[in-house]
């Protein structure tokens, strides 16, 4: 049973914004926030997955509670009474494919969350994860002359164990290092990853074969299998996106960010010779890719058995036979160190405790 204290992490309120919701979800790690009336009594649950698909969607991450039930009115939430037995309360998420279940008491009031995971009688398959690690950092010379790019550190530590470390506080314990530049200093520092809480191995590329080629030297997985570039600094809670890559029944599910487009012009639109509008110095947002990738055993059959292959070819290949690709906004703390200038930012947003 949830003490009172714990119960404040899910219950949000109309005025609340999706940034406050994203943020309860977060400190809970149940996934879930549950939205309440005055009167304490629930009217409906909030996801994470409905939180990145309302961004997909045009939302801002600070839109309010209600001004997102406007354009994503929900269902009656599934509840059980408090006095429910265990073995109902899985076959109503199981019925109603959801993963948590809020416990209400005869005045609808909820008093608990029971997590599917907590009822389910066989382990899901564990979750793996395939960290690149190979490039040559070129972009980042002179620091990466006598270092690996993400063997750089960022504050006190490597930004592989920066990286190693977000791993692990998901949950994830089998790492996979793919290497080809100074492999050496790596696996001199991680070891077998004991001292890091994962279970690390490595894969030398002898030749590199790109972000998705590598992937043909690791053994098929059981379950899904994050790969991530090994120069990227994020904040993610790695759970939610694979709860999201399942919800979707997706082969590949790829992390996004939003990226604006300042056009310092004003922007012509026309019906043939008419003008129908005219946009003053507009700002666009395009997602862009975040450089995560969380692949099913299936997105195996098509990396091919040869040649140089990255994710962008993978996720063509996928599309062309028909295969479902998920997109997973980021909304979380992001940053690609691919320059001097992302380099000297990481820095500063580690001192600041951003990372």
């Amino acid at each position: 049973m949830l003490r009172q204290t714990e119960l404040g992490k899910f219950i949000c309120h109309e005025n609340h914004t999706l940034r406050d919701v994203l943020r309860k979800i977060n400190d809970n790690v149940a996934g879930i926030a549950l939205v309440t009336d005055n009167d304490d009594r629930l009217k409906r649950a909030i996801t994470d997955g409905d939180i990145r698909r309302a961004i997909l969607a045009g939302h801002s991450i600070d839109s309010t509670v209600a001004e997102f039930e406007r354009d994503f009115p929900g269902r009656e939430p599934t509840v059980a009474h408090q006095s429910e037995s265990p073995a109902l309360m899985r076959q109503l998420m199981l019925r109603d494919h959801i993963r948590q279940l809020p416990l209400v008491d005869h005045d609808f009031r909820v008093v608990d969350i029971i997590l599917l995971d907590d009822l389910l009688l066989s382990e899901k398959p564990p979750i793996n994860a395939v960290v690149m690690a190979g490039g040559f950092g070129t972009r980042l010379r002179p620091l990466t002359e006598d270092l690996p790019k993400p063997m750089l550190p960022v504050g006190d530590r490597p930004l592989l164990e920066r990286i190693i470390g977000q791993l692990s506080v998901s949950g994830i314990s089998g790492v996979s290092v793919t290497t080809h530049y100074m492999p050496e200093v790596i696996q001199e520092h991680f070891g077998d990853g004991s001292d890091f809480g994962v279970n690390m191995s490595y894969v030398h590329e002898e030749t590199p074969l790109g972000t998705a080629g590598a992937l043909r030297m690791i053994p098929r997985p059981e379950g899904p299998l994050l790969v991530m570039n090994g120069d990227i600094l994020t904040g993610i809670d790695f759970r939610h996106m694979t709860n999201y890559h399942t919800e979707h029944q997706a082969d590949l599910t790829l992390a996004v960010r939003p990226y604006e487009v300042y056009i310092p012009y004003g922007v012509v639109e026309s019906d043939g010779p008419m003008l129908t509008n005219l946009v003053e110095k507009p700002t666009q947002t395009h997602f862009v890719n975040a450089g995560i990738y969380l692949l099913s055993p299936t997105a195996f059959d098509y990396l091919g058995s040869e040649g140089k292959l990255d994710m962008t070819q993978l996720v063509d290949r996928l599309l062309e036979n028909g295969r479902r690709v998920a997109t997973f906004p980021v909304t979380e703390y992001w940053l690609d160190i691919g320059h001097i200038d992302d380099y000297n930012q990481a820095q500063q947003d580690a001192a600041e405790g951003l990372v």
